[in-house]
Order: C-alpha cells, then sequence, then structure tokens
C-alpha cells in the first residue's frame, strides 16, 4: 500500500468531516496497566468508519469521469448510510438496495443522510438477493457499484484510520498493539498495510466475531472460505466470506492474531462502555474492547495499545437483549426447569431454597409433566456467579428435579 496515496485521500477526506479522535482512556489504562488509546470512529458523521472507504471511492470515480453515472450500493448497515451520506456531499444519484427486512430505523437514518440524492429500493428477504438486484440494475442502467470492502479505493480510504492514528499519537510514540475488528476486511488490510514496517508484524490483533469467523477460517485453510452460515448478532461484522483482497492481504498474519470474540461477552463490553464511560457502541464497535479483556493482563502492561472503535449505530430496542446477554455470560443469570409437585406448600419449599442475593426474574408455569408433578421456567439473578453453585446445591439437596437451560442454544431460543 502506498502510504502517499492514502494520505492524499485522508487529506481529501478533510472537505468531509473532521479527523475522529484518538482518546486515552484513563479508565482501561488503569484497569490493564497500559496506555489504552480509542479510536472514536462512533463519532464520525455516520458513526462508524465506512464513510471513509465510501468517499474515497466516489472521489475517485467522478474524478475519472462518473459524475453523471448513478451509484448503487446493496447494504442494510453502515456501509449504505455512508454511501448516502457521500452521495449527498458530491451531489450525485445513488440507488440503495436493501433487504425487506431491514429495520426501518435502518431505513430512516440511510434517507436522512442521502436526503434527495438516494433513492431506496426493499428487494428480497436475505442479502444475497437484495445484492443481485442491486447488481442487475447497475448492468440495466450503465451505473456504479460501490462494494462494501472488496475494493482496493475502498480499502485505501479505510486506511486513512491508521493515517490519522499515526499523526494523533504523541510524537515518537509508536503503538506496540493495534486491535481492531473484522468484518470483511477492509479496515484491517487498510490499517495493516499502512502499518507495515512501522508496527511489528506481531504487533496486530484482529478481531471477528465467534459466530462468523470468515478471516480465521481462511487462514487456517491458506485460501478464502464462504462459511455455510454466520450468527448476525454482530451485523457490523457478521460476513460469510471475506473479501479477496482483504484476504490477500492477510493471509500471512498468524492465525494465533485473529482473536474470536462470543457475542454475549461484546454484549458485557456494550453494557459496561455505556453504564461507566457514557459511550454507545454497537456490538462490531465492542470488538476490539472485548478482545483487550479476553488478552492476558501481563501482555500488554506497560504497553501502548490502539484499539479502533468501528461504530456505534446502536439500536436502543435491542438493549434489553444485550443486558440478558451480558447477565447470562458473567454468570449472574440462569435459566432453569423445574418439576414440582403439585401439592400445596411447593412453592413455599423452593423459595427458602433462594440465597439472599438471589432474585427471581421470571416466573412461568408451562405444563404438567406427570399426574402430580408441574413443569415451571424459572429466571434466577444474582449478584455474583458463585451464588448459584450453592444454588445448585441446594436443589440438588432438597431432591428438587431441575435442568440449567441457560446454555441450551435450542431451548433458550424456544422458551426463553
Amino acid at each position: 500500500m502506498d502510504r502517499q496515496d492514502v494520505e492524499a485521500a485522508e487529506e481529501a477526506m478533510r472537505s468531509l468531516f473532521p479527523a475522529t479522535p484518538l482518546q486515552l482512556n484513563e479508565h482501561l489504562s488503569a484497569r490493564y496497566g497500559a496506555d489504552i488509546w480509542l479510536k472514536r470512529e462512533d463519532l464520525s458523521p455516520v458513526r462508524s468508519y465506512k464513510i471513509r472507504g465510501a468517499f474515497n471511492f466516489f472521489r475517485k470515480a467522478i474524478a475519472e469521469g462518473a459524475s453523471d453515472k448513478t451509484f448503487v450500493c446493496a447494504s442494510a448497515g453502515n456501509h449504505a448510510q455512508g454511501f448516502a451520506f457521500v452521495c449527498r456531499h458530491f451531489g450525485v444519484p445513488g440507488v440503495v438496495f436493501m433487504p425487506v427486512t431491514t429495520p426501518q430505523q435502518k431505513i430512516d437514518k440511510t434517507r436522512m443522510f442521502g436526503a434527495e440524492f438516494i433513492t431506496i429500493k426493499l428487494t428480497g428477504d436475505f442479502f444475497d438477493q437484495c445484492y443481485k438486484a442491486a447488481r442487475d440494475h447497475v448492468d440495466a442502467i450503465g451505473g456504479v457499484m460501490v462494494p462494501p470492502f472488496d475494493h482496493v479505493d475502498i480499502i485505501e480510504g479505510q486506511a486513512t484510520v491508521a493515517a490519522e492514528i499515526e499523526q494523533q499519537l504523541p510524537e515518537g510514540t509508536v503503538p506496540d498493539l493495534i486491535v481492531m475488528p473484522v468484518g470483511g476486511g477492509g479496515l484491517a488490510a487498510g490499517t495493516s498495510g499502512y502499518f507495515q514496517g512501522v508496527v511489528p508484524k506481531s504487533g496486530f490483533v484482529f478481531v471477528e466475531p465467534a459466530g462468523a469467523p470468515s478471516l480465521k477460517r481462511s487462514i487456517d485453510a491458506g485460501e478464502v472460505v464462504t462459511l455455510p452460515k454466520v450468527d448476525n448478532f454482530v451485523d457490523g461484522a457478521a460476513v460469510a466470506r471475506i473479501g479477496d483482497l482483504n484476504f490477500a492481504a492477510l493471509k500471512d498474519f498468524s492465525t494465533d492474531q485473529v482473536m474470536l470474540m462470543p457475542e454475549n461477552a461484546i454484549c458485557v463490553t456494550i453494557s459496561e462502555m455505556l453504564n461507566v464511560e457514557g459511550v454507545v457502541l454497537e456490538p462490531a464497535g465492542a470488538l476490539s474492547l472485548t478482545a483487550i479483556a479476553a488478552m492476558d493482563p501481563a501482555a500488554i502492561r506497560g504497553k501502548t495499545v490502539v484499539a479502533i472503535v468501528s461504530g456505534g449505530n446502536f439500536d436502543f430496542e435491542r438493549l434489553p437483549d444485550v443486558k440478558e446477554r451480558a447477565m447470562r455470560y458473567a454468570g449472574l443469570k440462569k435459566y432453569f426447569i423445574l418439576r414440582l409437585p403439585q401439592r400445596p406448600g411447593a412453592l413455599r419449599d423452593f423459595l427458602n431454597l433462594l440465597g439472599p442475593e438471589d432474585d427471581i426474574a421470571r416466573f412461568e408455569y408451562l405444563k404438567k409433566t406427570a399426574r402430580n408433578f408441574g413443569s415451571i421456567l424459572i429466571g434466577i439473578e444474582t449478584k455474583a456467579p458463585e451464588n448459584f453453585a450453592q444454588l445448585i446445591s441446594n436443589f440438588e439437596n432438597a431432591g428438587m428435579g431441575f435442568e440449567d437451560i441457560t446454555e441450551n442454544e435450542i431451548l433458550a431460543n424456544l422458551i426463553i
């Protein structure tokens, strides 16, 4: 990657928005005994770094004579919003294809950013159907397709994050570790490419959601792998296939440098950053900080660590689910199915088994499993994870039939 081209792109980008902050986080720095710097891409005009790649793509396409063309993208998330913002900036028409199932909030935000310069078309139930419709539309009108991550101009645009980090760190400071999320790989390819020869190769940490490990699986296989399914909870990074160009830039990194973060662990980070720092992060934006929390503290003590916070487009309707997942991951909430005898006093006997810090968060009668017994779904919250060991011991000593279904994904999805 040509550093001068990235720096030219970064300079041109200042016509669109100022550099996002690089902030030394005192809370996290004190916790880990390190200098933890957060690159706040959640503070861009569209609350994600995606605006960078879109701007650079448009800038170059228009310079090459595409100003009279219609630009097209397929996205239900941050790429669509960055695309729309840039369409309005350059005053060019754009069409955004989104699945019919896209939440109204995302549709409205995209329309707000693009104003009269964009048209939104809702097509298909799944992204693949939507993407095909977008490609067909480009072919039909002779338009310009703007890919979300797998293009040299998109990668160069995302690399401006790295150029800003270098400018914003104290003079003479070189990061020991740069921790960044990976979805399609544009940000990772651009950042690692820009810092090549400046930061040691071992100084890059790439973070994927556990339910969408496209980079890790591809490095393991030595070629790009398409995942048969992904968990879409981390929607900003849940990609079934990393970009071909991006994999070519990342394939020589060690598979040990790719960390997979459980979706529920990411929820712990979202909750903590909201409650402690007042920072709103989307799941993909919390990936880097979740990875730091999972590292051996001794490995980062005394080091300069830059974590790229990639986005803050969080739908607060998801907050109850995030809180639920966070509590379950932290061991503070469990769900049980209890087999209670159908007799007077049985419920009172059960309540006497609870500890002083145990609280019933859900109680639901399911059905009778036999004439003299009934099944109860119960959710219990507590103050400390070790309280559940005592509670389960109490169940066993009382001879109570029970099943812990907290980690039973099938039952939990059906019942909880």
